[in-house]
């Protein structure tokens, strides 16, 4: 059995390990990376870009379907489904292919294919192939092992006919119709995808979720836009999910219908994600687990309790998104590198966006968060796009925006918005955020005419003026004072 000694293993070559790898080659050349499955990041392969190609198409497809609100006749539409699948299989691959010549450019003597395995603190097997296994001695160890899709046992009725995202770039076509099951990020991008390209689209959640949203006004707002685009039902009652000749039947309850019973070509498992840690003995690794066996971890140091292993990316399921990914791998990598001393890294504010039609975004903390920061004292503006001037223009006047401030400092805390635009404007609230900006000082900035950010000025205007400013407590309040 061949042995290899080094300074750092990283199990994992997604976003994380990657950056990991490049962080830790600055302190030693004695570096590992070990992958099991295949080169290319999850958000390569199945993640953020093939998902944005579909709905590059759909939201053309869309376009051209709005063009009679401006005078204009765009004709009869004709979705070339075949044509809109093998664009997105083919800018899919040139994504993949960048990443994968990356990869290739390290050193050989760097990687190592195989699936690994703790056999120690410092000992991991990996099965290399063939039934052969090397053995690789580490000082310190990473694992950006990342995630896979998660699917919920009935699902699993559907056989044949159930796909996850990972299953549906590879498609030749459009299907006629798809259940869609998971009115997550996932769920909710593919599925208004599909529809707008001609799919007909049933959406079922469970709980009331909706995206990423907290607040309640926004997510009722966005559950109405959606269904006046597709059925949509965030809490359904599923009774019955087989496989038949036809397709995948499911039989559930409609709120309006009652009993209901409609067949689908396909079902798409759009039910989150899950670690990929379950394969890696971690009762070996002699660290503390939880009880769904994930490891304990600082997230400032990414550092699993004293030990010298650290967890970066997906595989920690903590904000599962490429750049909190890349900034885990930074994190990860540097203390891996410099161990024992590890330190806090820079971790930014929260920041997500759905790419729906109109999009989500939150921005800081949640509203629910800002509560319990804030002890119930801060206050909230808004504004609906549906008036705002230049949204009207463009035909995107959907949507709610709403920020929240903190009584005594006047400091915004954080924002929620389902609307046009929402990707830059979401930028634009997060650098205010992590600058620490009051309402009134982000007011002072420049707001050109007419624009959609005009709309956001209406809402931290609404901010500014239910915001108490000062050691004053805000009116009612028995908390707030100076400091909060």
């Amino acid at each position: 059995m061949e042995k290899r000694e080094v300074d750092v293993a990283i199990i994992g070559v997604g976003t994380a390990g990657m950056v990991a790898y490049q962080r830790v080659r600055k302190v030693t050349d004695r570096v590992l990376l070990i992958e099991a499955n295949r080169y290319g990041t999850t958000c390569a392969r199945v993640g953020c870009m093939p998902s944005k190609l579909l709905i590059a198409a759909a939201d053309n497809a869309n376009q051209m379907a709005k063009a009679p609100l401006f005078g204009v006749s765009a004709g009869s539409i004709r979705i070339d489904g075949r044509a809109v699948m093998k664009r997105v299989r083919q800018e899919r691959d040139r994504f993949v292919a960048s990443v994968v010549d990356s990869v290739d450019k390290f050193p050989d003597a760097h990687r190592l294919f195989g699936h690994a395995r703790f056999a120690g603190p410092h000992r991991l097997m990996v099965e290399v192939g063939n039934g052969e296994e090397q053995e690789v001695r580490a000082g310190r160890i990473i694992i950006a092992t990342g995630s896979r899709p998660n699917i919920p046992g009935f699902l699993k009725e559907a056989k044949d006919r159930l796909v996850v995202n990972d299953d549906l770039f590879e498609w030749q076509d459009l299907p006629e119709s798809v259940a869609v099951f998971g009115p997550g990020v996932i769920g909710l991008e593919l599925g208004q995808a599909l529809g707008r390209l001609g799919v007909r689209v049933r959406m079922f959640g469970v709980g009331g979720a909706i995206g990423s949203i907290q607040d309640e006004s926004i997510r009722q707002y966005a559950l109405e836009a959606f269904n006046r685009e597709f059925p949509l039902d965030p809490d359904a009652d599923v009774r019955k999910v087989e496989c038949t000749g036809e397709g995948v039947r499911i039989s559930f309850r409609d709120p309006d219908r009652g009993a209901v019973t409609e067949t689908f070509e396909y079902l798409l498992a759009a039910t989150g994600r899950r670690p990929n840690v379950d394969g890696l003995d971690l009762q070996n690794a002699d660290i503390e687990l939880d009880d769904q066996g994930m490891p304990l971890f600082d997230p400032h140091t990414l550092r699993c309790g004293d030990s010298h292993i650290f967890i970066a990316g997906d595989a920690n399921n903590a904000l599962p998104l490429l750049h909190e990914a890349a900034d885990e791998g930074r994190i990860a990598g540097d203390n891996a590198a410099t161990y024992p001393d590890v330190r806090a890294g820079l971790r930014r504010t929260p920041l997500s966006v759905v790419f729906t039609d109109p999009q989500i975004a939150s921005i800081g903390l949640t509203i629910d968060q800002v509560d319990e920061r804030c002890r119930g004292c801060f206050a909230v503006g808004e504004v609906s796009f549906e008036d705002q001037g230049r949204s009207r223009v463009i035909g995107k006047n959907v949507g709610l925006l709403r920020v929240y401030g903190e009584h005594g400092t006047g400091l915004l805390m954080g924002a929620e918005m389902f609307g046009p635009a929402a990707e830059h404007i979401a930028h634009l609230l997060a650098w205010s955020v992590q600058r620490r900006l009051t309402v009134s000082e982000i007011l002072e900035m420049p707001f050109y005419h007419p624009v959609i950010e005009e709309g956001l000025r209406t809402a931290l205007k609404q901010l500014n003026r239910n915001l108490s400013i000062g050691p004053e407590p805000a009116e009612g309040c028995t908390e707030c004072g100076p400091g909060v």
